[in-house]
């Protein structure tokens, strides 16, 4: 049956509805162009990982299931095997945090971009595909998503012996001076005529970079997202 409404997030000022505002600018979905009819009721639902684009996992959604996920901003499926809803995470506290959605070109598959609280997977892997890695020739600038989910991971569980905890056990002060010290060796090894220590320099920069950001609580879509709105407004003075 097909369904007979649209559907939206709900409105607010939780965390999660300043990340949509910010970056998703999700529209309204009709629930009548979703063609559940032809699975029986059920549509399958990729999930994308909204940082490193990795693919996550497969799941099915009834229209019970799709509007829960929207109302509560978290991924909730229907279980074939267990014959009710099922919200990933419920048990484990592996959560998924909806980010945005949409449909295929034949209105029965949904795709959704969703940031995970914790591994996808029963077996603790990431992602459920993991029996091989598939890389992009471009995946080089996704494992900056990746690192920046370490950093992130490091300050929240401070471990002991960790670089990166010491840092922020260091403070706003310590880190920002790293920060400097880094820059200040890039641009002398940007002088110099040996591109390796230029790279290896440019690495440590943007490391520590990525620390002070994480200390601010600010995330690279943050940092990207002015960029590319300089950069449509016209008014990015480097690129004049």
């Amino acid at each position: 049956m097909k369904s007979s409404g649209q559907y939206s997030f709900r409105t607010g000022g939780t965390e999660q509805d300043n990340i949509l505002n910010n970056y998703a600018k999700i529209s309204l979905m009709d629930i009548q162009k979703l063609d559940f009819e032809k699975g029986d009721g059920l549509i399958p639902a990729v999930i994308q990982d909204a940082e490193t684009f990795q693919v996550l996992m497969l799941g099915y959604m009834n229209e019970e299931a799709l509007q829960k996920t929207l109302d509560e901003e978290r991924v909730t499926f229907y279980s074939r095997s267990k014959q009710r809803l099922w919200t990933k995470g419920e048990t484990s506290g592996n959560t998924l945090e909806i980010v945005d959605l949409q449909e295929d070109c034949d209105n029965d598959t949904l795709l959704i971009l969703a940031n995970p609280a914790g591994p996808t997977c029963h077996t603790g892997e990431n992602s459920c595909f993991h029996q091989k890695e598939f890389k992009a020739e471009w995946s080089e600038l996704q494992f900056l998503g990746e690192l920046e989910k370490l950093v992130k991971d490091r300050k929240e569980k401070m471990p002991k012996g960790s670089y990166t905890t010491s840092l922020f056990k260091g403070g706003i002060d310590i880190i920002a001076q790293k920060v400097g010290e880094e820059a200040v060796e890039t641009i002398i090894e940007s002088k110099n005529d040996c591109p390796e220590k230029f790279i290896g320099e440019s690495a440590d920069l943007v490391f520590h970079l990525m620390v002070l950001l994480r200390k601010k609580d600010v995330s690279l879509k943050k940092v990207v997202k002015r960029l590319k709105k300089r950069h449509q407004k016209d008014d990015h003075k480097h690129l004049k």
